[in-house]
């Protein structure tokens, strides 16, 4: 295994992808430490979806390396084993039990479980029932546990379906996009959400909205054409001339 990969928990070098010609990815590389959060943003086809495609195993790269908890080939697994392995990926649109309670949606979604019968049925264990309530609590919805998930804000419906991944106990965590759609208050709630989450997880979050990712207070990675185009704190991305030019603008 690529020696480099040791101390990371996401390692990607010199990937590349390419659709029918177009270069969707090209020469990537990107480092993900344990416990750390990293935003991504660049303009449409920069290549974000992509990345986050091959790190879940829903897209093979043609080349490279993409590693996994300094060892696990991730090229080599499919998206129900990368899952396993414990990388949960949050897509722009939340997708919840709309019919299930909150408390429910977060039963159903524990490390573990099985049936929808036996799980909603089944009596819990003490340390069952604490977690759910950490999770709950965690994700702003204690108050809201017995309501119908269909009756939650957009915003809320982020934070239960980020519940629902962390209750799968993931080592990684892969948003996008999760302030979109959100109210002002449910934006920044989503950043402290995000920043009490990291280091016990580590979380990559694409996102176009500079406010939320300034809110984050994060390492940012800017993507172009396939490939790294910078990275560092929001401030330094952001008077980046390339950066301008290509994505933000004057």
């Amino acid at each position: 295994m690529v020696k480099a990969a040791a101390n990371s928990i996401l390692y990607l070098d010199d990937v590349h992808r390419s659709f029918d010609g177009f270069k969707a990815i090209n020469g990537l590389s990107f480092i993900l430490a344990p416990g750390e959060m990293r935003a991504i943003i660049g303009p449409n086809g920069a290549g974000k979806t992509t990345m986050m495609d091959i790190i879940t195993g829903k897209t093979r790269p043609d080349t490279g390396d993409v590693i996994f908890d300094g060892e696990i080939d991730l090229t080599r697994e499919d998206e129900a084993s990368v899952a396993r392995l414990g990388i949960g990926r949050k897509f722009q649109k939340p997708t919840v039990f709309e019919t299930h309670t909150v408390e429910d949606n977060i039963v159903l979604s524990l490390k573990g479980k099985r049936g929808i019968w036996e799980t909603l049925f089944a009596r819990r264990s003490p340390a069952e029932q604490e977690r759910i309530d950490e999770l709950l609590g965690l994700i702003r919805l204690a108050d809201r546990r017995h309501d119908l998930a269909a009756d939650l804000s957009h915003g809320q419906k982020q934070w239960l379906e980020i519940g629902m991944l962390l209750a799968q106990d993931p080592k990684v965590l892969l948003v996008d996009e999760p302030a979109a759609g959100m109210t002002d208050a449910e934006t920044m709630q989503t950043a402290d959400l995000l920043r009490e989450i990291a280091g016990d997880h580590s979380v990559v979050v694409v996102e176009h909205d500079m406010d939320f990712v300034r809110a984050l207070g994060v390492k940012t990675t800017v993507l172009h054409e396939g490939s790294v185009l910078a990275e560092g704190s929001l401030d330094q991305v952001s008077n980046n001339e390339r950066v301008i030019e290509v994505y933000l603008g004057r």
